[in-house]
């Protein structure tokens, strides 16, 4: 979420970010600052520059230019400082099949250089608490499923108590019961003060996991922010409106139809079905206009663009540009 850097040390700060490959640009001049203790989602369709910004943050790759700052610590002058306080989680990360699950993580950790064997021991026991697979430590990774797999791997990027996790479509693939695990370990990090960014493609898969999010596509910040202010920033503000009447449903129907904002109209049954382009207060006028005109109003119901209609918003315009 963009805001005045006065008033927090951003956990993310990118500023003035370029990406280039040959004479493709993936990623143009990127600004974006991220508070800490945000579920923060990247999304976009394909080729938005997703994978591209997060192998930056996670000094994977040097960008044509710009800034990074984790933590205060520039990411590209002190690229050891950086690994210390980020966590990655690749899309897909592979386990071996010929290791436990204690063993994988316990080997991690040692490569971290986390301490005495003991409490090596101890943190992986705390990183598989908070991925709720306790009871599956002394599995073999190859009999895990695809959810217990992905958390597994989450398992290990906490191990070393990372500041900010970069997570690349971490739930891809992923079953309902596993996504909401997966939902709830992210959201109790964050609490402890950890930010989460994290990518996707569907939308719909971060209005469960994020707190905000922003919208990227060829490389560029559309928008960023609340869910409802991402969409006013992409022109997506209007909704459906479902107004059911008792009585007088002809005039109600013509009443509201002549309104500002109104239209698609149409009745079915006692229902009077309409898209509105109109701030709440505006909504709120409406239903009380319907009460001054005499009509009795049993329910009012609203449905927002989701999250899925605005990326089919964003895909369709690089079809027609």
């Amino acid at each position: 979420m963009i805001a005045n850097r006065e008033q927090f040390q951003p956990a993310i700060d990118i500023r003035d970010l370029r990406v280039d490959y040959g004479n493709f640009v993936a990623v143009d001049d990127l600004t974006l600052s991220v508070p800490p203790g945000e579920v923060f989602g990247l999304v976009g369709p394909n080729g938005a520059g997703k994978t591209s910004t997060f192998r930056v943050l996670t000094t994977l790759m040097e960008p044509t230019y710009g800034e990074v700052q984790l933590d205060g610590v520039d990411v590209l002058e002190d690229i050891e400082a950086a690994r210390r306080i980020v966590g990655y989680m690749p899309d897909l990360a592979p386990v071996p099949s010929d290791l436990k699950v204690a063993e994988f993580l316990e080997f991690h950790a040692a490569a971290y250089g986390l301490g005495s064997r003991a409490q090596r021991r101890d943190r992986v026991a705390e990183c598989l608490e908070e991925v709720a697979l306790t009871d599956q430590r002394g599995k073999w990774c190859k009999e895990l499923s695809r959810g217990q797999t992905q958390r597994v791997v989450l398992a290990k990027t906490l191990l070393h108590r990372p500041r900010v996790l970069i997570l690349d479509e971490p739930a891809s693939g992923l079953d309902p019961l596993a996504r909401r695990d997966l939902r709830n370990a992210l959201r109790k990090l964050a609490k402890t003060g950890a930010t989460v960014f994290i990518s996707s493609h569907i939308l719909s898969e971060l209005a469960e996991m994020c707190t905000s999010l922003c919208v990227m596509n060829r490389g560029r910040l559309l928008a960023s922010g609340s869910v409802d202010q991402v969409r006013e920033q992409l022109g997506n503000t209007g909704r459906t409106l479902t107004a059911t009447l008792l009585n007088r449903l002809e005039e109600g129907a013509a009443w509201l139809e002549s309104r500002e904002g109104v239209h698609d109209l149409e009745v079915a049954g006692q229902q009077v079905v309409f898209r509105f382009n109109g701030s709440d207060d505006d909504q709120a006028d409406l239903m009380e206009g319907l009460i001054r005109q005499g009509i009795r109003l049993r329910s009012f119901e609203e449905k927002r663009s989701s999250f899925e209609d605005i990326l089919v918003d964003v895909a369709e315009s690089n079809r027609h540009s």
